[in-house]
């Protein structure tokens, strides 16, 4: 019998290794094994050294990461976005990718330089205000506008196994206006590539539209939900990693 194949998951900012409890427990253990990871700065693995990075975030996926066969890798949001770094970096070590309600970074320089000053105010208030004031205010963005009441009790759950000021450094280190842009590099990604964005999630479902032309081989799964969706349809999430019709 062959070994259950490793799907290492990656969650999004704020988030932590229990927002894929709903997608793990639907992946059959006889056939996939699930891996989920606290990205630097969050849950277990607040206390990381300083400055958090890109590049040590690569360094801590792989090295927690199966060694000894190729596994697939699936990010949601900001772990979307270290998953593309990760099959750039160590191509040989992922056999599929799995992209949920990500982006490659923001391409306009002065976009992307406003989003910086944000994120370090962002910082700021996680240091010195309430963090609880800091959850609401993140959880009121557009974004996650249309979500069911019980997604946000489960997200602001999560946020709540996370510390202000470990999230803070992670803001300042590997928030959206600190990456460098990699849609001219989403060609060099030859695995199988799956980009899930929900039907309510207007802005991300337009770049995954865009991400999966750029790739390779990418395939475009547009599911039921918002951008939350590893909380909200998680069964939809699951049947993408299963390679199943996911709408």
């Amino acid at each position: 019998m062959s070994k259950p194949e490793a799907v290492v998951l990656l969650h999004g900012f704020g988030g932590t290794r229990r927002a894929w409890d709903g997608v793990a427990a639907l992946l059959p253990a006889e056939r996939y094994r699930p891996v989920a990871l606290d990205l630097p700065g969050h849950g277990a693995e607040a206390e990381v050294p300083r400055p958090i990075t890109f590049a040590g975030c690569v360094a801590h996926v792989l090295e927690r990461a199966p060694a000894d066969t190729a596994f697939t890798l699936c990010g949601y949001s900001l772990g979307g976005r270290v998953a593309l770094h990760v099959a750039l970096a160590a191509p040989e070590r992922v056999r599929r990718l799995v992209l949920v309600s990500t982006s490659p970074g923001i391409e306009d320089a002065s976009e992307r330089t406003r989003r910086r000053e944000a994120d370090r105010a962002l910082a700021d208030e996680l240091k010195d205000g309430s963090y609880q004031e800091f959850v609401e205010r993140w959880r009121s963005q557009p974004l996650f506008a249309d979500e069911p009441p019980s997604v946000g009790a489960l997200a602001r759950a999560d946020h709540r196994r996370n510390r202000p000021r470990a999230l803070a450094a992670a803001l300042r280190g590997i928030g959206t206006g600190e990456m460098e842009p990699l849609w001219a590099r989403l060609g060099e990604l030859e695995m199988p590539v799956a980009v899930v964005v929900g039907e309510r999630d207007a802005k991300y479902r337009a770049l995954g539209e865009r991400m999966a032309r750029l790739l390779p081989r990418g395939r475009l799964s547009v599911v039921p939900g918002g951008h939350g969706l590893v909380l909200e349809n998680p069964e939809a999430v699951a049947a993408v990693l299963r390679g199943e019709p996911a709408g």
